[in-house]
């Protein structure tokens, strides 16, 4: 078995020696800018790893581990276009560097790029794994499309929001597992269980990231907490807040909500409100209880218990994480 550092050395190496056109530079130079940024590389990572439970031959899943992280800096770079953002991992986005057309034209072209990596996979599995790329490609843009439209929606319902972030974040984990469960040998039975233990995971991967929005350290967190505070995102401690509070805490609330000035004092009274309400400990609550299921997932995994051993460590590794 390789380790996470190994398999993670792999990508990189494999990103670094990714050759694009060199004409027309405008088209092609923003791809190898916004690949080359960095990051953890965790959904290329669980191809490998998900395939290294299965064979110790990981060479073939090298090039749909790549389709997995192209595809997802395309989402990436469109995003970007879509919040106007300014930075990306402490860089110029590519609109900001570049203008709008040119992002949205190279975000189309790294698109086609992800499927002609996918496509290299063993003819016999090629049917399965397209489908599973189609069907998580359309349902990271419908999560995207509903995390857009609560922007103007004043009522989400907890069950909204958990459908989002399991659209917008959860099936690409899950597909980049069952994808590389399927190129290692796995049956259909064992790679599902690796789809669903992914959905689990990044549903747990995303609620964290919430609770560390609000409460992580910022030296630690790497960026100035309460950013979702600031910019109304409709997270899970939100929804439960506003579903919770008695209406006079409820006014209070949207009055803080409503209010685009003094962001620091609107962090402090919103996340006050939140510890009175103990949100915290329902998002943390709702962390372990969708951590506890995507490990009951890998232990009904059919390999040895110490394969599952790294997939384990991953997913504790992901959910202890403050940054």
């Amino acid at each position: 078995m390789h380790s996470i550092n190994q398999l993670q050395a792999i990508i990189h190496q494999a990103i670094a020696e990714s050759r694009y056109p060199q004409s027309p530079k405008e088209l092609y130079e923003p791809i190898s800018y916004l690949m080359e940024l960095g990051g953890k590389r965790l959904r290329p990572v669980s191809v490998l790893m998900a395939c290294n439970l299965f064979t110790d031959d990981i060479t073939k899943a090298i090039k749909p581990a790549l389709a997995i992280e192209v595809f997802h800096n395309f989402t990436l770079m469109h995003d970007d276009i879509m919040d106007n953002a300014p930075l990306r991992r402490g860089k110029p986005t590519v609109q900001h560097k570049w203008g709008n057309n040119v992002a949205i034209l190279s975000g189309d072209v790294m698109l086609v790029e992800a499927y002609k990596l996918i496509m290299q996979v063993n003819p016999a599995i090629l049917p399965d794994v397209l489908q599973i790329f189609n069907d998580t490609a359309v349902g990271v843009c419908e999560g995207q499309q509903i995390d857009m439209n609560f922007e103007v929606l004043n009522n989400v319902s907890e069950a909204d929001y958990l459908n989002m972030i399991r659209l917008k974040t959860a099936v690409l984990l899950g597909a980049a597992l069952e994808i590389g469960a399927l190129i290692g040998g796995a049956s259909n039975t064992d790679a599902g269980l690796l789809y669903e233990f992914g959905i689990n995971l990044g549903l747990a991967f995303q609620l964290h990231d919430d609770i560390l929005d609000v409460y992580g350290d910022p030296e630690k967190f790497g960026k100035q907490v309460g950013g979702d505070i600031t910019s109304n995102k409709k997270t899970f401690m939100l929804i439960k807040a506003k579903e919770l509070a008695s209406d006079e805490t409820k006014r209070r609330l949207t009055d803080w909500v409503d209010r685009s000035n003094a962001p620091l004092e609107k962090v402090a009274a919103i996340t006050e409100i939140y510890d009175q309400l103990n949100v915290r400990q329902l998002a943390e609550q709702k962390m372990l209880s969708y951590s506890e299921r995507a490990l009951d997932c890998l232990e009904r995994v059919n390999v040895s218990p110490i394969k599952k051993d790294m997939l384990s460590n991953f997913a504790n590794d992901l959910l202890l994480r403050e940054h």
